[in-house]
């Protein structure tokens, strides 16, 4: 891959993990409950749920979900009801706040949280329509394709890593200031409420 067109490429990436959707949100949720140190387990999860939409695409599978009806809809269906039950859990989420240090907040497996955060950008039709899009746009068949995957995937990977803890410290240091249970249970509705909106654009999604 030509230089240019890796930057090209990296400056595309990290405009699509900074924007806003349920990898983002699911990161803040992650920050704010259970600190910085512990979010990150749900940024490695998303990254390995980028890795995995991209072995998707890479080995013809994307294909299928972009042109068949049948398998496109199980993958949305089951990725809407996976973030509205992220929701539902969310705002039902005991009003605890954070405290000043990591290892004292609220507890979660890491196996917990990285499966959360691979199930949130694995189970999303969306990314890999997208991904189908983008990806010849930047790979030359003439080159050596395993080389240029794993280039972009090395990319991709870290930039969604890097973001996505980025969104799980902002939650934890300045949503972690808000310390009442009545304002951490606002808090809980609020992301839970944005999981469930997030489902809502996911349903309503629809192949080019």
């Amino acid at each position: 891959m030509e230089l240019s067109t890796w930057i090209t490429f990296l400056i595309a990436t990290v405009a699509i993990s900074l924007s806003p959707g349920p990898g983002a949100i699911a990161a803040m949720g992650a920050g704010l409950n259970h600190g910085y140190q512990r979010g990150q387990r749900i940024a490695f999860g998303l990254a390995l749920g980028v890795w995995t939409q991209l072995a998707v695409v890479g080995v013809g599978l994307g294909a299928l979900l972009a042109t068949s009806g049948l398998a496109f809809a199980i993958v949305k269906w089951l990725g809407v009801a996976y973030l509205v039950w992220l929701g539902i859990q969310q705002w039902r989420a005991p009003a605890e706040p954070l405290v000043a240090k990591d290892d004292e907040a609220p507890q979660a497996t890491t196996r917990s949280l990285v499966l959360r955060g691979w199930t949130v950008n694995a189970l999303n039709p969306k990314g890999t329509v997208f991904l189908i899009a983008v990806l010849p746009q930047f790979v030359d068949p003439a080159q050596p394709l395993l080389a240029q995957y794993l280039v972009i995937g090395a990319t991709f990977g870290l930039v969604e890593f890097g973001v996505m803890s980025g969104y799980a410290a902002l939650a934890s240091r300045v949503l972690g200031l808000l310390r009442t249970p009545r304002q951490m249970r606002g808090l809980n509705r609020v992301f839970g409420s944005l999981f469930v909106l997030a489902g809502v654009f996911l349903a309503t999604f629809k192949r080019v």
